[in-house]
């Protein structure tokens, strides 16, 4: 277990373990979420455009 995770579980304090996995996931499951669509978004936005440029196109 990572220091920056056990001291936010130790700040929580006497909670029962399934309201510190609920707290824990309201707290940091958007961020997740959000870069999962961000890393999806992405990948789409790379498969339409080209990566190369023809320099005979003007566009």
């Amino acid at each position: 277990m990572t220091p920056t995770l056990l001291t936010v579980l130790l700040h929580l304090g006497a909670l029962h373990p399934v309201e510190k996995g609920l707290t824990l996931l309201l707290a940091f499951g958007p961020f997740v979420v959000l870069g999962v669509v961000v890393a999806v978004r992405r990948r789409q936005d790379a498969a339409t455009h080209p990566t190369s440029q023809d320099p005979s196109d003007p566009d």
